[in-house]
């Protein structure tokens, strides 16, 4: 084993291609990426990040930046849960979730990277090892586009290879959601797994009545329909609309997710790597499911994540996330017949290209 020397934080603005939009978020124009290297005694390094959708990145860089080098530098680099325990007490109170828990996700991700790349492993391996092909699907922003927009990327993707689409909803009327939804079953045909997400736009009320409007076309899933602090709600919803839900991307904890999966609020938990505390907390939460017998999703970060669901027996799709990160990795999402292929180069495979990054600096 090697003790962590230094750590490095970098901050980045990443201008989308095209301005993206949901229910809640607006119109989305760019992302923030906050990175983190870190290096052992020996000189190996392991790279970790999370992300905003424009704001607040800056406050999650000054954690790693402020905080976090004196908890763990000179602490042994493998004691990946000594050291995710030590820096969530230590952030607890000022920070419990928020920022501080994006901060620690980006932090245990470069230790698992550093982990398995000294172990000359891919890290899907290093964690235990169950099928390299995870099926995946396509994420869309688009709940601003047009209907023959929405047609049209939709046929995009399927040109990429993608056999599962997900779509958002959450217009002011429910009978354009109707439309839009009915008109892409229309067009994938029956069988084709199609999500909708409605990210938190419903009350309870309004969400029984959606998911039963849309009841009819076979969603795999309606995802966030409400705001993910009432979990009772999700349990209504789960109970009286008939179709089932997937949430979890705005959860931060284990403890949230037990929450919801002991109140049977949720069929496909949906834990994403960068924001609910990195791989450590990723792999209890995907184990937590498969002890419900519930499948598990994920949230972006797919070229990380594709390791954690590989790793799963009980993983469903992974989302194949839209925020154009591809132009700055040498190494991109890989599909096979609608299948995402975990790498297998050493940790988690992702080559970061620095010099085109650090034109994005804010």
């Amino acid at each position: 084993m090697a003790r962590i020397k230094t750590t490095e934080t970098g901050l980045y603005r990443i201008p989308l291609p095209v301005t993206l939009s949901d229910s809640t978020h607006g119109e989305i124009k760019a992302f923030e990426l906050i990175t983190c290297r870190v290096r052992d005694a020996d000189g190996a390094e392991g790279v970790g990040y999370t992300y905003t959708v424009g704001r607040n990145g800056g406050a999650i860089a000054d954690i790693l930046t402020r905080e976090i080098p004196e908890l763990v530098e000179g602490r042994e680099a493998d004691d990946s849960e000594a050291i995710w325990h030590h820096i969530w007490w230590a952030l607890h109170y000022g920070g419990r979730g928020g920022a501080a828990v994006l901060a620690l996700s980006a932090l245990d991700i470069a230790l698992w990277d550093l982990k398995a790349r000294r172990a000359n492993l891919p890290l899907f391996r290093l964690l235990g090892g169950f099928d390299a092909r995870v099926p995946c699907y396509a994420g869309g922003i688009d709940l601003d586009l047009s209907i023959e927009a929405l047609l049209k990327q939709t046929d995009d993707n399927l040109a990429k290879g993608f056999r599962a689409i997900k779509m958002k909803v959450g217009r002011p009327d429910l009978a354009a959601d109707v439309a839009r939804v009915a008109a892409m079953r229309k067009h994938l045909g029956e069988g084709f797994a199609l999500m909708a997400d409605a990210n938190m736009k419903w009350t309870v009320e309004e969400a029984i009545r959606a998911a039963r409007a849309l009841q009819p076309f076979d969603l795999t899933w309606l995802e966030e329909p409400i705001i993910p602090d009432d979990v009772a709600g999700h349990a209504r919803i789960m109970s009286a609309g008939g179709v089932p839900i997937a949430a979890g991307e705005n959860l931060r904890s284990i403890w949230e997710f037990k929450n919801y999966i002991t109140a049977g609020a949720v069929s496909y938990p949906e834990p994403d790597v960068t924001n609910c505390g990195g791989v450590t907390a990723f792999m209890k939460i995907a184990r937590l499911a498969e002890a419900f017998n519930l499948p598990v999703t994920s949230h972006g970060a797919h070229d990380i994540t594709v390791h954690l669901l590989a790793a799963c027996p009980n993983r469903s799709y992974l989302e194949a996330h839209g925020f154009g990160l591809d132009r700055y990795i040498e190494h991109p999402l890989v599909l096979d017949e609608g299948l995402a292929l975990a790498p297998p180069r050493p940790g988690h495979g992702i080559s970061f290209d620095w010099e085109g990054l650090a034109q994005l600096s804010p």
